[in-house]
């Protein structure tokens, strides 16, 4: 066996040195790229080098030393064949001590490259597309090091510079291809925000363009850079200082995070490393972030990817400020009511517009945990989100019609449907109106039974909807959200203030506080729940599962719910809870907890309420064993529902196949109802399912009487409530469960309409 070492790392200034005079030199390009592939093999002390670039499509091979010289501009590879296909299409590195072991290894016998073991390769990168390859080959199996790798990637970024000025590659390859369509389109989306808005379209955010990457003189670089971070600094200082919406929030968390982002030094000093190389700023802070957007696109936890997304939003900054290219548009100003388009936004950007006219947001990615999202939403900006391909789909300036709470964006409207959407507005607005007139109103049946409606929160802001919906408490609080918007794990004393302020601000109204549910599809980035990768997260290693193994987070949050409820009533409720003793552990910590402080002379609750969320479908075969614990039980139908059918709700093929309103789930849901009312357990539903007027019908004839809904749910369902008897809907319900038909949803509805329900 050959054991031996692994030849001396290169540095990228080494190979920066003989690319500098490569491109000063008056030859042509393929004598250019020739040379290229002679200097990297000769510094890497590596039997190949190639280049592969693309052209027509196709990736095609334009130089190399140490394949064959004839397969040169005749070997030619789709995007996505082969290992160099595959570093061009997810413009990912690959570094390989056996080539053929990987996946998508495949031998091109015009080559000569049978007799090579590794590989690395590395995407040549234009614009943010890959453009080309970058490849070396050796006889012997060996990984290449750290260092190398760098070094060329470090190379791959001089050669999109020289194949672009070259013009090697396709015009389309490097540049992003604007809309040529004229016509009105429909373009669907995911819901971040709610609302309604239209406006003319404006593109976030040009390309800047870097027009040198070799530098002549690096300390005078290095001296840009830190002026640049000096500014940005202050801009990201000036931003947390002036945000129009307030103190307190989650908001604030956000935009002190992004801070802490701004002052990371090992982002810093990546930068200075790139200099040192022999970059210039602009390409030094270029290379860190094509590091970083690779990273991002091999990482799973999407929490962890947001927070990327922020780091990428003040390296574009940073890159603009050295740069002094133009700015984003917020920087020129918006000068009518305005879309935004974007690919991503990072929360600092967003608060650069003018709050007057920016009247939404549209983005290529985004999700509901992105720090943008909750600037957002306190802002009051409805954002569209995932929708792809909107650079060649929307041109600048083009009128736009977002409509958020459809999941719609309408492109270059006709008469049409501008008039159906300026009806939609105006309905809106009406039923606004008709909602805020019933907010003083009791939410009782024709019948005369008070149904209790809460609302589902999760950020110190949501507080405040109680008072303007008129609801009756908050009957889940997602504790879990300031967990999510963290950078770091939230510690007692930071938990304790956000549960006091949310106290404080519902008043004399209750509160039921459940317990972090983090792990699983809810992952954070600082914290390992599990140390094996879950395929089913949803039914993981989540939860009060997490709570219970890791029992110092359980420990903390619930020590800072007691103190924070010192002189109040407690309401506490413990997620995924599939066997009664589950739920007597948890409760067992918070007991542990309260004679803790009570030993040490600390003011108590005045009373504590333990619940429990029914969403595991075993829980509900255990009720009559748990109920004597039990003070209050909740019904989750989101995680209920996929666990009965065996669907994933975050699987687009399936979210549309299993209704709520379907006999299976209805059937499940009365014989909770029924067992709960016979046992004395207060039942509520705080699922989503409880905020459609239509499924919230269904939910009342099954027995159902206490309901926690979003606040934008809490107007229709009380006046679908005003408007029917009670008894007539659980008749209804109870002939059609005897006997149930294929479609409930229409045979419902139609019900509902003979009888003049208020459906919304």
């Amino acid at each position: 066996m050959d054991t031996k070492p692994n030849p001396v790392p290169v540095t990228a200034r080494n190979i920066l040195t003989g690319l500098r005079e490569i491109m000063a030199a008056s030859t042509n390009a393929q004598s250019k790229l020739n040379q290229v592939v002679d200097t990297i093999a000769d510094a890497v002390s590596s039997e190949v080098c190639s280049i592969y670039l693309r052209r027509d499509g196709v990736l095609e091979l334009f130089a190399t030393r140490g394949l064959n010289q004839e397969a040169v501009h005749v070997t030619k590879l789709a995007l996505g064949e082969g290992l160099t296909g595959y570093i061009a299409n997810n413009v990912e590195t690959l570094n390989l001590d056996e080539a053929a072991s990987h996946p998508d290894f495949q031998y091109r016998p015009e080559t000569g490259e049978e007799k090579f073991h590794s590989f690395a390769g590395v995407p040549i990168i234009r614009n943010q597309k890959a453009v080309g390859v970058l490849c070396a080959q050796h006889i012997e199996p060996r990984k290449y090091h750290e260092e190398e790798i760098e070094a060329f990637q470090t190379a791959a970024m001089v050669l999109s510079e020289l194949i672009s000025n070259a013009e090697l590659i396709d015009d389309n390859s490097a540049e992003i291809t604007e809309a040529t369509e004229s016509g009105a389109i429909r373009l669907s989306g995911f819901q971040l925000v709610k609302g309604k808005a239209s406006g003319h379209a404006v593109f976030h955010q040009p390309r800047v363009k870097i027009e040198h990457t070799v530098a002549e003189d690096i300390e005078a670089e290095r001296h840009r850079v830190y002026s640049a971070f000096d500014k940005m600094r202050v801009q990201i200082d000036n931003m947390t200082t002036q945000a129009e919406f307030g103190v307190g929030g989650e908001h604030e968390e956000v935009l002190e995070t992004y801070k802490m982002f701004a002052y990371d030094e090992g982002w810093s000093r990546r930068i200075n490393e790139a200099i040192d190389s022999g970059l210039t700023a602009e390409a030094a802070i270029e290379r860190v972030q094509q590091h970083t957007r690779m990273r991002m696109r091999q990482i799973d936890d999407p929490l962890l990817a947001d927070r990327m997304h922020d780091l990428e939003d003040l390296a574009n900054r940073l890159l603009r400020i050295v740069s002094g290219q133009m700015g984003t548009a917020a920087t020129l100003g918006l000068r009518q009511d305005t879309i935004l388009i974007a690919r991503n936004l990072g929360p600092a950007e967003l608060l650069e517009y003018d709050r007057r006219r920016l009247k939404g947001v549209v983005l290529e990615e985004g999700s509901l945990t992105a720090h943008v999202t909750i600037i957002a939403r306190a802002m009051g900006i409805p954002i569209l989100g995932q929708v792809p391909g909107l650079r060649q789909r929307i041109r600048e300036n083009d009128l736009l019609l977002l409509n958020v709470d459809d999941n719609a964006l309408f492109v270059r409207p006709n008469p049409s449907m501008e008039e159906a959407f300026e009806a939609q507005v105006e309905l809106s607005q009406k039923k606004r109106a008709t909602y805020m007139a019933l907010r003083d109103k009791e939410p009782i049946s024709l019948d005369g039974t008070r149904i209790a409606l809460n609302i589902n929160a999760g950020l110190r802001d949501d507080v405040g909807m109680l008072k303007l919906t008129g609801a009756d408490g908050i009957g889940l609080f997602r504790t879990e959200f300031q967990f999510l918007v963290a950078a770091t794990m939230p510690g007692r004393a930071g938990q304790l203030r956000l549960y006091r302020d949310v106290l404080d601000a519902a008043g004399d109204k209750p509160v039921i506080f459940r317990t972090v549910d983090i792990g699983g599809d809810k992952p954070l980035p600082y914290f390992q729940a599990s140390e094996v990768r879950e395929e089913n997260p949803a039914m993981g290693w989540r939860a009060l599962r997490i709570g219970l193994e890791r029992d110092a987070l359980m420990k903390v949050q619930a020590r800072a719910l007691l103190e924070a409820s010192a002189g109040r009533k407690l309401n506490v409720m413990f997620p995924m809870i599939a066997e009664p003793w589950e739920f007597d552990e948890a409760k067992a910590v918070f007991e542990k907890q309260l004679a803790f402080l009570k030993d040490r002379k600390k003011q108590l609750p005045i009373s504590i309420r333990y619940g429990a969320m029914l969403e595991v479908p075993a829980l509900a075969e255990c009720l009559d064993l748990i109920a004597p614990r039990l003070d209050f039980l909740s019904i989750g139908t989101n995680d209920l529902t996929q666990f009965l059918f065996a669907a994933d709700r975050s699987n687009p093929k399936l979210a549309e196949r299993f209704d709520w309103l379907s006999p299976a789930i209805l059937r499940y849901l009365r014989r909770i109802a029924r067992q709960a009312d016979s046992l004395g357990v207060e039942l509520s539903v705080c699922g989503e399912m409880g905020g459609r007027t239509l499924d919230a019908l269904a939910l009342l004839g099954l027995g159902i009487r206490r309901l926690s809904i979003t606040p934008a749910s809490v107007g229709p369902i009380k006046a679908m409530i005003r408007s029917v008897n009670l008894e007539d809907i659980s008749a209804f319900m109870e002939d059609h469960l005897s006997s149930p038909i294929t479609d409930s949803r229409t045979a419902l509805e139609k019900w509902a309409q003979e009888r003049k329900i208020d459906l919304g």
